[in-house]
C-alpha cells in the first residue's frame, strides 16, 4: 500500500533528536513560553529576515490574532478566496469581521487579482490571500491593490512554508502572515502548533498580548485576550524540523516533477513557471472522474485525498454568511480536484508507481 501520508516514517529519522530534545525540556521544568518558544520564534523569524515572529497555539488561532490585532470595526469586510479551506473563513468571523469570497484562477487555485477589485467596497479593510496547496499568490498585483485602496494585507501561509514568488519568501509580503505548524505540513510539528510573522513592532507586541489572556506583565490584563501559547516540547520539535526544511522542500519538489513529466495530460497538472517556487505540500490534479479514479486508486492500493470536497459557500455552518450561492470555478475545483501522494515519506519509486497506475486509467 501507498499510503497518502505516513508521519511515522515522515519524522524518524529525526526521532533521535526529538527525543534528546524532549528529555532537555523535561529537565527544565518549564513547559509554557520558555526558551523553547523564544528560540524558535528567533529561528523562523531569520529565516525569513524578519523581526517578529509570535508563537501561538495553531494555524487558525495565528490567523484570528493577526486580524483582531489590527482592531478593525465590527463587520468590516475582508476578502478572502472561495476556494480556501474552512479556516480561513472562521478567522474572518470569529474576528468579528465579514469574509467577501472572490473567486480563484483556475490554473492556479489561488485567488484570481483581476477580480479583486471588482469585490471591494467601503467597508473592506483587508486582502486575506492564501498561498494554497504550497504555491504563492501573484503578489505584485495583489500588493499593487493593497496600495491603491490603502488596504491591510495578511497572509495564509498554513501549506507554504519555504514557498517564494519571484524569489521572495511567501509570508514576508503582508503585514501579518499566518502559519500552521499540523503534523501534516512541510513544516510540521508533533502536535499542534502556529506562528504569526510580522514587521511591525507594536503589531507583533500586541499579537503577543492576545495570545497570552490579553496580559503582558502577569496578573495585569489589557485586552480582552485568549489561551493561545506554541508549546514549549513541539518549539523544540520545531526548531529540529526548520534546519531540515530546505530538504523537505526540495525531495517534495522532485517528486512533483515526476509528476510533472510523466502524468498524461488526461489529468490536469499544477502548472510551474519560472516566477514561483512551489513546495507542494500538497500536490493536486484534477479530472473529470474524481471519485471513481480515486477509487480505482485504492484498488490498485494507493491512497489519496480530496483537499477539499466541499466549497466553503456550502458548508452548513457558513451558509448564512453568504448571500451569493454562485462560484462555479470553485465548484468545478472541489469537484475535480484529488491529491496524490507526495510526501517526505514517499521516494521516485512511489511516484513512479502511481504514475504507472494512473496513465493506465
Amino acid at each position: 500500500m501507498i499510503k497518502y501520508e505516513d508521519l511515522k516514517a515522515a519524522n524518524e529519522h529525526l526521532f533521535a533528536s526529538f527525543r534528546e530534545s524532549f528529555n532537555e525540556v523535561l529537565e527544565t521544568g518549564w513547559f509554557i513560553l520558555g526558551d523553547q518558544v523564544r528560540k524558535f520564534e528567533s529561528e523562523f523569524a531569520t529565516y525569513h529576515q524578519l523581526p517578529h515572529c509570535i508563537g501561538v497555539g495553531n494555524g487558525l488561532d495565528a490567523l484570528v490574532l493577526s486580524l483582531k490585532a489590527f482592531d478593525f470595526p465590527k463587520n468590516s469586510e475582508i476578502i478572502v478566496p472561495s476556494n480556501t479551506y474552512i479556516a480561513t473563513i472562521l478567522a474572518v468571523i470569529h474576528a468579528g469581521l465579514k469574509p467577501v469570497l472572490v473567486e480563484p484562477q483556475l490554473a492556479t487555485y489561488n485567488v484570481d487579482p483581476s477580480k479583486i477589485e471588482a469585490a471591494i467596497t467601503a467597508n473592506t479593510k483587508g486582502i486575506l490571500v492564501v498561498h494554497l496547496y504550497g504555491r504563492c499568490c501573484e503578489m505584485e498585483a495583489i500588493l499593487e491593490i493593497c496600495k491603491n485602496h490603502n488596504l491591510s494585507l495578511f497572509e495564509d501561509c498554513a501549506q507554504s512554508h519555504g514557498a517564494k514568488y519571484k524569489q521572495q519568501l511567501c509570508g514576508t509580503f503582508g503585514d501579518c502572515a499566518a502559519f500552521s505548524f499540523y503534523p501534516t505540513k512541510n513544516l510540521g510539528a508533533l502536535g499542534d502548533g502556529g506562528a504569526v510573522l510580522c514587521r511591525n513592532e507594536n503589531t507583533a507586541s500586541s499579537i503577543r498580548t492576545l495570545r497570552n489572556y490579553g496580559s503582558a506583565k502577569k496578573y495585569q490584563n489589557d485586552a480582552i485576550g485568549y489561551n493561545s501559547r506554541l508549546d514549549e516540547l513541539q518549539a523544540a520539535f520545531l526548531s529540529i524540523k526548520l534546519k531540515t526544511l530546505e530538504q523537505i522542500c526540495l525531495h517534495k519538489r522532485k517528486l512533483a516533477s515526476l509528476y510533472l513529466a510523466h502524468l498524461k495530460d488526461d489529468f490536469i497538472k499544477p502548472i510551474a513557471d519560472a516566477d514561483h517556487f512551489d513546495v507542494h505540500h500538497i500536490f493536486p490534479i484534477r479530472h473529470s472522474q474524481r471519485d471513481k479514479l480515486k477509487s480505482y486508486l485504492l484498488q490498485h492500493e494507493i491512497e489519496t485525498e480530496i483537499h477539499y470536497p466541499i466549497p466553503p459557500h456550502r458548508q452548513v455552518a457558513l451558509k448564512q454568511f453568504f448571500s451569493q450561492t454562485e462560484f462555479p470555478v470553485s465548484e468545478l475545483i472541489h469537484n475535480t480536484i484529488l491529491s496524490l501522494p507526495c510526501s517526505v515519506a514517499h521516494n521516485e519509486d512511489d511516484i513512479y508507481r502511481v504514475i504507472e497506475v494512473m496513465n493506465k486509467y
